[in-house]
């Protein structure tokens, strides 16, 4: 195919259908890494004692689910360090399907207080701030089975393109 046939071709591909095709390729990677760079966000503060919101929850919410095996400040010390760890496997990519893998039970542990707690953390049936700060988690189960469907090879597919 000429160069002139290729300019021809990419003219007559609608702009709306290009921006799709962008989208649905570049998506995926900006979701990997922005999600990769909460994780580590709000892993590092777990690292500072009493700088996150969460610490007190995690303590009794890994307390609970280890039999008390784990609590206290290990607790929070080894959900900081899966939770950078994990970050890091979603920002570089490295060892990206056994991350995928330790992302899912990762999240069931992080939004079980809502089961485990829930008359801390809904007060006249409205959520506390804890409470939102596990909510949003949603986003990042819906976030995990787009990645994972990604790297088991799911594609976007735009109608009305056609590859160059």
């Amino acid at each position: 195919m000429s160069v002139g046939e290729l300019v021809r071709v990419r003219e007559e591909i609608p702009m709306r259908v290009r921006i799709a095709a962008w989208l649905g390729t570049r998506s995926p990677e900006a979701l990997r890494i922005s999600l990769g760079m909460i994780l580590v966000m709000f892993g590092n503060l777990k690292f500072v004692p009493g700088a996150s919101p969460a610490e007190a929850l995690v303590m009794r919410t890994v307390d609970l689910l280890t039999f008390g095996l784990i609590g206290g400040r290990a607790a929070v010390v080894g959900t900081a360090l899966v939770e950078v760890a994990l970050g890091v496997v979603l920002i570089s990519g490295i060892a990206l399907r056994a991350g995928l893998t330790l992302l899912l039970p990762v999240l069931a542990g992080m939004m079980s207080p809502l089961v485990l707690f829930p008359a801390d953390l809904f007060v006249n049936f409205r959520p506390t701030l804890e409470a939102q700060y596990i909510i949003k988690d949603i986003v990042f189960v819906a976030a995990a089975g787009v990645l994972i469907a990604h790297s088991l090879g799911a594609r976007m597919v735009v109608p009305g393109s056609r590859r160059l």
